[in-house]
């Protein structure tokens, strides 16, 4: 395989838009879970924690020997899961209600003819007129 022809295929593969979408895609999820993990750690955590009487998932352990079980992290990482799920999930549906909305009050409009259009349709009806007069 000639190195010219490789690294044209590569150029043509990244410049395609599906490359771009899922890069565009890879960085806002990548902030979103930030804000996420921000939101469970600092703010719906310690509520769960009040709640649960000041309990904190993370330092959940199990001494097995010399082995130490860390069990809270995983539960700690369910519940980010979880709630990570949740906000994509009400993100998406939130979307989906924004896309159908303008899509409605998009085909609510009618399109502005073209004037070109307007003039053909006025001399469509007036020719109709005169054959009826004939």
């Amino acid at each position: 395989m000639k190195p010219n022809k490789t690294i044209s295929e590569f150029k043509e593969f990244i410049a395609k838009g599906n490359v771009m979408d899922m890069a565009v895609g890879v960085i806002i999820g990548g902030a979103f879970g930030k804000i996420v993990t921000s939101l469970v750690n600092d703010i719906l955590m310690p509520i769960v924690g009040i709640l649960i009487g000041g309990l904190d998932f993370t330092g959940l352990k199990i001494q097995v020997g010399t082995a130490t079980i860390t069990y809270g992290n995983f539960i700690q990482n369910v519940v980010d899961f979880l709630i990570v799920a949740a906000c994509i999930f009400a993100m998406l549906k939130f979307l989906a209600h924004f896309k159908k909305t303008t899509n409605d009050q998009l085909d609510q409009k009618e399109p502005k003819k073209d004037d070109t259009v307007v003039l053909l349709e006025e001399i469509r009806d007036l020719l109709k007129k005169i054959d009826k007069v004939n």
